[in-house]
C-alpha cells in the first residue's frame, strides 16, 4: 500500500516576527506556537511555518498561493480586514483577469508575496 500524503508545508522568514504573527492572525490564520522562533499558521486544512529568521534575499524572493472557489467574495473579505492600514509594508494589489482565471496579491510585513486566485472552471 502507498502511503498517503498529509500536506505540503511552505516555511517563511519574518523581518520583525511579532509584527508577522500579528499580521497573520488578523487575516484568519490560526497559529500554533511550535518553539519559540517558530510558529505553524493555518487556514482550514492548509498552513505554513513561520519563522523568527530573516535573510533579506530569500525574504524577497519568497511567494505562496493561496487557491480560493470565489476571489470576488475573498477579496472583498480580505479588504475589509484593512490589512495594509494596520500593518506597515502590506500591500494589496486588486485582481487582474488572465486566461487561465484571476488573481490579486498581498505583500506581508516583511515582504513575503501571496498570490490569492480562483482557477477559471
Amino acid at each position: 500500500m502507498k502511503p498517503a500524503i498529509e500536506s505540503i508545508r511552505a516555511f517563511v522568514g519574518a523581518k520583525d516576527y511579532q509584527q508577522s504573527r500579528d499580521f497573520y492572525k488578523t487575516w484568519g490564520f490560526v497559529e500554533i506556537i511550535t518553539s519559540p522562533k517558530m510558529s505553524y499558521f493555518s487556514i482550514e486544512n492548509f498552513g505554513f511555518y513561520l519563522q523568527d529568521f530573516y535573510v533579506k534575499e530569500w525574504v524577497d524572493n519568497s511567494m505562496l498561493f493561496l487557491e480560493v472557489d470565489n476571489l470576488s467574495d475573498y477579496w472583498e473579505i480580505l479588504k475589509g480586514k484593512s490589512l495594509d492600514k494596520k500593518f506597515e509594508g502590506v500591500k494589496l494589489v486588486e485582481p487582474t483577469s488572465f486566461d487561465w482565471g484571476q488573481e490579486g496579491f498581498i505583500y506581508d510585513p516583511s515582504g513575503v508575496l501571496w498570490h490569492i486566485g480562483e482557477f477559471s472552471r
